[in-house]
C-alpha cells in the first residue's frame, strides 16, 4: 500500500506498516462506533471525518479507504455503502486514486 511508502525519520517500511495497520484497526473501530462521519463527494471519492490526529497518524482518506476495504470490519464497510447512498453516486476508485479529496465534506479538490 502506497502509505507505507512515506516512513518518518528513522524509521523502516516494516515498522510503518505496522503503525498503519494499526491505525487502520483503530480507525475502523471509530467508524463502527459512529464516532467518524464517512462522507462521498459527487465524484465518487471518500472522506473521513472527525478522526483524530493521534489516530490517523498521517494517513490520507485514500490510505483509510483502502485499508478498510481490504481488511476492515462490515460495520466499516457498511457505513461506507450509507454515505454513498446518502450522496447519491458510487464510490470511484479512479476519483480516489486520482487524489480527489476534501477538508470539509462539502468543497472537493484534485492535487
Amino acid at each position: 500500500m502506497t502509505c507505507w511508502t512515506y516512513v518518518k525519520p528513522q524509521q523502516t517500511k516494516e515498522e510503518r506498516k505496522r503503525e498503519i495497520q494499526k491505525a487502520t484497526a483503530n480507525i475502523d473501530r471509530l467508524i463502527a462506533a459512529r464516532k467518524v462521519v464517512v462522507k462521498v463527494g459527487p465524484q465518487g471519492a471518500v472522506m473521513f471525518q472527525g478522526i483524530p490526529d493521534d489516530v490517523r497518524d498521517g494517513m490520507a482518506d485514500s490510505c483509510v479507504y483502502a485499508g478498510i476495504m481490504a481488511k476492515g470490519s462490515q460495520a466499516a464497510k457498511m457505513a461506507i455503502q450509507r454515505a454513498a447512498q446518502l450522496a447519491g453516486v458510487r464510490v470511484n476508485e479512479g476519483a480516489i486514486k486520482a487524489g480527489v479529496h476534501s477538508h470539509d465534506g462539502v468543497t472537493w479538490s484534485q492535487h
